[in-house]
């Protein structure tokens, strides 16, 4: 199957077929060629300082063009996986089993703009667990949505069919950025099946939920976000808003893919502001290269936007998780309130404030992670 095309729904539903990442050598010889002629710019004179400027991009664009992207593939392809067919859309997910039978399932699930590739360090660190690692529907090998819109509900009852498909009745869970929504909505509708919730990416109130609170550590928590939103939140609106003008550009040009993705690893993760090339010390040049070339050979970047202009359309109250919860705040929202965690995780094990670790939780510190998912595993006796 080349992975220059998303697979096709040629099974059926709840089939699983092993897969393997083949990126085709013309399909590796044409992004060299595009790389090499890349037409750069310079910095704006009135740039606001960032985490990726022109200089970093540049010498990223270089070592991009000399990726040794076969040997990457065979690494990734050390990691098992599958496509599952679930109705209309087909889903990709490295499917780890541990060695013990009896021991916990966990799922986790990426956001934007990374892959199901960021966690797999952490996946390792996990033998003692069945991990399965799932691209989320229009993102690298797994397919969009068919029919419909693709929202928080839709992809939380797609996840639970894929667990089931492989054969985990009961799981943990654990999303990030725009699955972190699902991963609550999925511990909420599920709680026979979710054993447990991790989040570092914890449950933002809405305007009902903030004013019954009364809190003032939420009020001045989302009086911060909207300070920030005009400077930090463009690339939202416009992937919300123009989603089809902008993927032309990132389809067709590596190196606006490479500014693009890069900007938002930069500047999300936990390593010093306004460093270009910084975020090298949380997420190696091989990771991030890892990342920008499965969203330019799988050509996902339209289909990635879909959960922000679709989800805009339907707008899911959130219900309250009874699961137990681990909430382990992340850097970039480290003055996340305990209130508003309290009062939707009801059986909230763990509130912690996280010493590192930004965006990227799991795959910026992968050991401390790992750790603390096993400690809360054990607490709860499974």
């Amino acid at each position: 199957m080349p992975t220059t095309r998303l697979p096709t729904d040629d099974g059926s539903a709840g089939d699983v077929r092993p897969f393997s990442i083949d990126v085709t050598r013309a399909a590796q010889d044409d992004l060299r060629t595009r790389l090499s002629s890349a037409r750069l710019l310079p910095a704006s004179p009135a740039r606001p300082p960032s985490a990726l400027d022109a200089t970093y991009l540049a010498e990223l664009v270089s070592a991009w063009r000399n990726f040794d992207w076969p040997a990457r593939q065979r690494w990734l392809n050390t990691h098992p996986q599958v496509l599952v067919d679930l109705g209309d859309v087909a889903v990709h997910a490295v499917h780890q089993p541990s060695a013990d039978p009896h021991a916990p399932a966990l799922l986790m699930m990426h956001g934007w703009p990374h892959t199901f590739a960021l966690q797999l360090d952490f996946a390792d660190l996990l033998p003692d667990f069945h991990v399965v690692v799932a691209s989320l529907p229009g993102f690298t090998f797994s397919s969009p949505y068919r029919h419909g819109p693709q929202t928080h509900a839709r992809l939380a009852q797609t996840m639970h069919q894929l667990m089931g498909a492989l054969g985990h009745q009961r799981y943990l869970t654990y999303g990030e950025d725009v699955s972190a929504p699902v991963n609550d909505l999925l511990a909420a509708t599920h709680p026979e099946a979710v054993l447990g919730v991790i989040a570092t990416h914890a449950h933002f109130p809405d305007l009902a939920e903030r004013a019954r609170l009364a809190d003032p550590a939420t009020d001045a928590f989302f009086a911060r976000l909207a300070d920030q939103r005009h400077a930090f939140a463009g690339y939202a609106h416009q992937q919300g808003t123009r989603p089809d003008t902008l993927a032309v550009a990132l389809n067709d040009s590596p190196a606006g893919l490479l500014a693009w993705i890069v900007e938002k690893l930069a500047e999300w993760s936990d390593t010093p502001d306004e460093v270009p090339g910084g975020v090298e010390q949380r997420l190696s040049r091989e990771r991030i290269l890892t990342e920008v070339s499965l969203y330019w050979f799988t050509q996902c970047i339209a289909t990635s936007f879909r959960p922000y202009y679709e989800q805009v359309t339907d707008p899911q109250v959130a219900p309250p998780v009874l699961v137990p919860a681990a909430v382990h705040v992340q850097r970039h929202e480290l003055d996340y309130p305990e209130a508003a965690a309290r009062a939707h995780y009801r059986d909230l094990r763990v509130f912690e404030r996280l010493a590192e670790g930004g965006h990227f939780t799991v795959a910026e510190v992968p050991q401390a992670m790992a750790d603390r998912v096993r400690t809360f595993a054990a607490s709860l006796d499974l």
